[in-house]
């Protein structure tokens, strides 16, 4: 059920009149709760399940830690829990791709083997709700919580449906304390909804999704028949494409969830004006970041222990960054490629040096581009050597094709990149987010509706979704 679609906007219209009917707070978070229910199985409702599954998981963790003080039986909870979450996500996730590399490696070796006949499903949104899951049983075992929550609590927070299937992945510690509070209509702010929404939907359904039926799609589908020029103009496209497909998720899953008078975190803030890659990934998909970060990064021992030990856990947490968006050899090869640059900067202090004056800003946010740009084509392309030839283009190798892009194409390009600049330098959402709620919804209406002919009559799915 995409947010763009006709059908979402019928099942949005009624669970918020039911939720803003009620008077109890609890009643409120059972109709949200079910509703995510809703909106989960109408994907299929046999992965109904799944969720199920970890949320049970997360509620037993959270119970026996908060009542076991034996440090030793606390780790056996913690690591049973997390083990039984990992190895749900990794069944369904990375069984094939383990099982295929497996297959691939002895047939290599000479040993006659045979592809498996098992060929698992991909549940939507399931590395969302197992991280968010897993950040809540950790953060009880390291007693940032002193009372366990009850079922209802813990299903609502892990399955709640403006962010269920492609994040931003929520904090325990911010988010339970919000179901307690009593929420006013009143409260809500209504302009910013709009505003926020309304931009989401532009950036998904008007930008991204026309960025990848006329560059993105061909430019990867047949690499060889385009010109160099072409390829990275493509690959440009595509790094509009996804920011604009998973900021314009982010934006409306938070407009959605401010319309009940729930937070979520802002998970993007102009992530391409970075001056480093350590920058960027302040900045694009914060809320993975933070979680990479507080979960994993910290865990395998942050920046204790020395330089040596300190680029090895930034390396490992952006490699089982990349596998986590994915189960092939490209999201792994794009999580090195980050890692390899995040350390290269820390070894040089890059970040502090690129923002010494207004030329090294510039210069080092145009080569941040570009390679974020070169990386993106790992993460996009269908296997390793359509990668490397891309790539191999867009560092001037040879390259026979002969189709290509007018001016008029680098000049909507420019344009996109002009737009999203002054939009973040002005400030214009929060500008017009300040004007009166009915202008606000007046004017976004005919915004939408000046659009409707630009938008693509099958709508494309979530980039994330597929995360």
């Amino acid at each position: 059920m995409l947010f763009t679609e006709l059908r979402f906007f019928a099942f949005y219209a009624i669970v918020f009149a039911l939720y803003w009917a009620l008077r109890q707070q609890r009643q409120r978070v059972l109709v949200l709760t079910i509703a995510s229910f809703v909106f989960y199985g109408a994907w299929d409702w046999r992965f109904l399940g799944l969720i199920v599954f970890v949320i049970g998981v997360a509620y037993i963790a959270q119970r026996a830690l908060l009542h076991e003080a034996l440090q030793t039986k606390r780790r056996w909870i913690i690591g049973l829990a997390v083990g039984l979450m990992l190895t749900t996500l990794g069944v369904f996730k990375y069984f094939d791709f383990f099982a295929d590399s497996l297959v691939a490696l002895l047939q290599t070796l000479g040993i006659p083997v045979s592809q498996p006949l098992v060929q698992i499903i991909l549940p939507v949104g399931i590395s969302f709700f197992t991280f968010q899951a897993i950040g809540y049983v950790v953060d009880v075992a390291r007693k940032e919580f002193d009372e366990p929550e009850d079922l209802l609590s813990v299903a609502f927070f892990i399955a709640f449906f403006p962010q269920l299937v492609a994040g931003p992945i929520v904090r325990a510690l911010d988010f339970f304390p919000q179901i307690k509070d009593k929420k006013l209509l009143r409260d809500v702010p209504w302009s910013g909804v709009i505003v926020m929404f309304a931009g989401g939907f532009f950036k998904k359904a008007v930008i991204a999704d026309n960025l990848a039926r006329f560059y993105v799609d061909p430019v990867f589908a047949e690499p060889g028949a385009y010109t160099n020029e072409a390829i990275i103009l493509g690959v440009f496209a595509y790094a509009a494409q996804i920011y604009c497909d998973f900021s314009g998720y982010s934006d409306m899953a938070i407009a959605v969830s401010r319309s009940f008078g729930f937070q979520l975190p802002v998970n993007f803030k102009a992530p391409y004006f970075s001056t480093s890659i350590t920058v960027f990934w302040r900045r694009w998909h914060i809320s993975l970041s933070h979680w990479l970060r507080d979960y994993l990064y910290i865990s395998l021992g942050g920046n204790r222990g020395g330089n040596v030990k300190t680029y090895r856990n930034l390396m490992l947490t952006m490699v089982l960054g990349g596998l986590w968006h994915g189960a092939s050899w490209n999201f792994l090869f794009w999580g090195y490629i980050h890692g390899a640059i995040l350390t290269i900067e820390r070894l040089f202090n890059i970040p502090k040096l690129s923002e010494k004056n207004s030329i090294l800003r510039l210069l080092f946010g145009a080569l941040t581009f570009y390679l974020v740009c070169i990386a993106w084509v790992f993460f996009r392309s269908a296997n390793f050597e359509v990668s490397t030839f891309m790539v191999s283009s867009m560092l001037g190798g040879k390259n026979g094709g002969s189709m290509t892009f007018s001016a008029v194409d680098w000049g909507l390009m420019a344009g996109l990149l002009g737009l999203h600049y002054l939009v973040f330098r002005f400030k214009i959402g929060m500008r017009i987010a300040s004007w009166p709620a009915p202008i606000v919804a007046a004017l976004a209406g005919l915004w939408i509706a000046i659009l409707l002919p630009l938008i693509p009559n099958e709508a494309q799915p979530f980039i994330y979704f597929q995360f």
